[in-house]
């Protein structure tokens, strides 16, 4: 189980992140946006 471990991230893993980052982005910025004006 923790051979693959040393690779560093696997695809799958930071497909996860991406999709994490992207979806925080998506409700992060408009609110931003609101706020500003």
């Amino acid at each position: 189980m923790h051979s693959f471990r040393r690779r560093g991230f696997t695809l799958i893993e930071l497909l996860i992140v991406v999709a994490i980052i992207a979806i925080l982005a998506a409700i992060a910025v408009p609110n931003f946006l609101e706020a500003q004006t």
